[in-house]
C-alpha cells in the first residue's frame, strides 16, 4: 500500500510538496491573469462610455418636431438646458477620453501589449 502512495500522488499532495519559487509563480500568475482582465474590462466600458455619450451629443441635434405641422419644437425647446447638457457631455467626453489614453498606456506597460 505505501508503493501505491508513492506511485499515485494527487494533487493534494503535489500541492503540499510545492517549494516557495512554485507557490510565488502560480501566485504571480493569478493576480497578473485577473489584473489584466480587470484592466481590459475598465478599458472597454470607458470605450463604450464614450460612444454612449458621444451618440447622445449627436442625438441632442435632433430637433425635428413630430409631425410637419407641429409647432411642439419652438415651445419645448429650452436653450439653457441645451448648452449645459452639450458643454457638461463635450467635458464628460474629453475626461473619459484622457482616461482611455492613460489606461492604454498603463495596459501596454504593465503587460507588454496593446488591447
Amino acid at each position: 500500500m505505501s508503493d501505491d502512495v508513492e506511485t499515485k500522488q494527487g494533487a493534494f499532495i503535489e500541492s503540499l510538496k510545492r517549494n516557495n519559487k512554485q507557490i510565488r509563480n502560480d501566485r504571480a500568475t493569478a493576480i497578473s491573469e485577473d489584473t489584466e482582465l480587470l484592466y481590459k474590462r475598465h478599458i472597454e466600458d470607458l470605450s463604450v462610455s464614450i460612444k454612449r455619450m458621444k451618440r447622445d451629443q449627436e442625438n441632442m441635434l435632433d430637433l425635428s418636431p413630430e409631425n410637419a405641422t407641429s409647432l411642439k419644437l419652438a415651445s419645448d425647446f429650452d436653450s439653457a438646458e441645451f448648452v449645459a447638457k452639450d458643454i457638461d457631455l463635450g467635458v464628460r467626453i474629453r475626461n473619459d477620453s484622457i482616461k482611455l489614453e492613460i489606461a492604454m498606456e498603463q495596459y501596454e506597460h504593465l503587460f507588454g501589449r496593446e488591447v
